[in-house]
């Protein structure tokens, strides 16, 4: 079985997948959840009503993708990726609540809730998402997409708050409007209820958001790097890359340096430079990626971090990666920028640019490929000198 957390992905091992739902309901609570499935094209949108498919239209592409209520413990879909049309090239499922509005609940009463997709050649795959305290009504749990020529499956857990008229609609479905009823009045909200927010993406040169602290400071702020490792041969070789992940860093005293696996360099969470490698993960083995973790309670020590990921073994080939950088702040939107395009003559990609603005937390999406890292460091006029380094 492999386990992905949000962002992660992993290839299918054949041309017809299994993907199934499952959850439970504590004792006493009248609650219905439905799962639907969307096929999109390349603009990220239905051809028509009839690429949604449901337990009301049970079939979809002429039975490429059709709905079976009794896969798994709550239904699921059969999908025979062979006979889709060439111009689909995702089919994300959702779960939502029914009748959200009317009795005010919320996907946080579906407790062990998991996606998970089997295929005849290959392990399972399966995406737990986080739903403890979660506001919305629907969510995108995962998706099968197309890239170069292989499909493959990613974890999502991207939520809508107002249920499934805005899910569906986001797809390109048209949705009807009820009559809305006076609200009743809102209950008392739970004590200390974590905060869900959909995820914010960066996809255009230069785009940027800015986050304000929800408290006294940001908390652990955690930068996560995902990517499709390719295959390892019996005895090394084969296409496995091995993808790190690094920062410049420029404290606001001016000391500057570099965390990363190469020299070594690891960085500490509680000292200056305040930011702290998880590990360097290079057999491809560990789900999660790697993780930069950045001390949010001393921000003020901070001035910008230049995340970027490094491929230091294996031929250069950033379509293949697949890559994803994710930056999550506690109560804060996860923003996630995606390494979509490449210069396969160059091993470094500079992904984003993490600035203190004045307090505020302030991600930009670079995107850009350079030789090295010290090309980088020159394209932003960090200022550093630069040695060799290796892994031990």
């Amino acid at each position: 079985m492999i386990d992905l957390q949000q962002g992660g992905n992993a290839p299918l091992g054949g041309a017809e997948a299994s993907v199934t739902f499952g959850w439970t309901v504590a004792a006493g609570r009248d609650v219905e959840a439905d799962v639907s499935a969307y096929l999109l094209t390349g603009a990220g949108k239905v051809r028509g009503d009839a690429d949604m498919v449901f337990y009301n239209q049970p079939g979809g592409a002429d039975g490429a993708v059709r709905f079976d209520a009794t896969a798994g413990s709550c239904g699921g879909f059969a999908v025979d990726l062979t006979r889709l049309p060439a111009e689909i090239e995702r089919i994300v499922f959702c779960v939502t609540i029914q009748e959200a509005q009317a009795k005010r609940q919320t996907l946080a009463l579906l407790a062990d809730a998991e996606i998970a997709v089997s295929v005849p050649a290959g392990d399972p795959i399966r995406y737990r998402p986080a739903l403890a305290g979660a506001t919305e009504a629907a969510m995108v749990f995962g998706e099968l997409y197309r890239r170069n020529g292989q499909w493959k499956f990613r974890a999502v857990g991207q939520g809508f708050n107002g249920g499934l008229a805005p899910l569906a609609r986001s797809f390109g479905i048209e949705v009807a409007e009820e009559a809305a009823a006076p609200p009743p009045a809102p209950p008392p909200p739970p004590p200390a209820a974590p905060v869900r927010l959909s995820k914010v993406t960066l996809d255009k040169p230069g785009q940027a958001v800015s986050l304000e602290k929800k408290g006294s400071s940001f908390g652990e702020i955690v930068v996560n790097l995902n990517w499709s490792r390719g295959r390892k041969g019996f005895f090394g070789g084969g296409t496995a890359i091995d993808l790190d992940l690094g920062c410049l860093f420029e404290l606001s005293d001016g000391r500057k340096g570099v965390v990363q696996a190469l020299g070594n360099v690891f960085g500490a969470f509680a000292d200056a430079p305040y930011i702290a490698l998880s590990g360097d993960d290079r057999t491809g083995d560990v789900s999660q990626g790697e993780t930069l973790r950045i001390n949010g309670a001393r921000w003020s020590a901070l001035r910008r971090i230049a995340v970027f990921a490094n491929i230091y073994d294996g031929v250069p080939n950033w379509q293949q990666t697949d890559g994803v950088v994710t930056v999550t702040t506690p109560d804060q939107p996860p923003v996630e920028v995606r390494m979509t395009e490449g210069r396969n003559d160059r091993r470094l990609c500079g992904v984003v640019l993490i600035e203190n603005d004045g307090g505020r937390l302030k991600v930009t999406r670079i995107v850009d490929y350079y030789r090295d890292q010290q090309v980088l460091d020159q394209q932003l006029g960090w200022g550093m000198r630069w040695t060799a380094g290796r892994k031990d």
